[in-house]
C-alpha cells in the first residue's frame, strides 16, 4: 500500500472512532459526515432526502406531460437523491446527458416551429380553462370542492367566498 493509499484509507476508515472526524474532501462531504454520525440522524437524513428528492423527481415526471421544465425537475430530483443513493447517481448521469441533448435540440429548432408550439400550448390551456368555467356555470361547484373550501375558510379567515355561494 502506498502512502497515498494509506492516507485515503485513513480519511474514510470508519474505525477511526466517533471522536476522530475524517478530513472532508469538500464542505459538502463534511456536512454529509456530520449528518451521518449516528444511526438515528443517518436514518432521518436518508428519509428526508428520499422524500424531498422523490417529490422533486415526481414533479419533474409530471411536468414531462404538462407544461413545465420536466427534464430540469428530473435532474434536480435525481441530484437530491444521489446524495444518499448510488442508483440515483447512475441515473443522474444519464438524465444530464438527455438534458444536454434536449438543450441542443431546442437551440437548433426553427423559430417558426417554436412559436407554433407555444401558440398551440396556450390555445390548449385556454380551451381547458374555458371548459372548466363552462362546467362551473352549467353544473355549479361540485359538492366536494365546496366542503374543502369551507374547511379551508375555517382555518384561513382571509379566503373569500366562492362565486355564487
Amino acid at each position: 500500500m502506498s502512502a497515498d493509499d494509506d492516507q485515503v484509507a485513513r480519511a474514510v476508515d470508519p474505525a477511526d472512532g466517533p471522536d476522530r472526524e475524517p478530513a472532508p474532501a469538500s464542505r459538502w462531504h463534511g456536512l454529509h459526515h456530520r449528518l451521518h454520525r449516528n444511526r438515528a440522524m443517518s436514518a432521518t437524513t436518508k428519509l428526508v432526502v428520499t422524500l424531498v428528492g422523490s417529490a422533486v423527481l415526481t414533479a419533474g415526471l409530471i411536468m414531462m406531460v404538462t407544461p413545465g421544465p420536466g427534464l430540469v425537475g428530473i435532474v434536480a430530483g435525481l441530484a437530491i437523491l444521489s446524495t444518499e443513493w448510488d442508483w440515483a447517481d447512475r441515473w443522474l448521469k444519464s438524465a444530464r446527458r438527455k438534458l444536454e441533448e434536449a438543450q441542443a435540440a431546442a437551440r437548433a429548432m426553427d423559430p417558426r416551429v417554436r412559436r407554433r408550439r407555444i401558440v398551440l400550448t396556450v390555445a390548449v390551456v385556454i380551451v381547458a380553462l374555458g371548459l372548466a368555467a363552462a362546467y362551473l356555470v352549467i353544473a355549479d361547484w361540485p359538492a366536494w370542492s365546496v366542503s374543502v373550501w369551507d374547511r379551508a375558510q375555517s382555518f384561513f379567515g382571509f379566503l373569500p367566498e366562492l362565486p355564487g355561494m
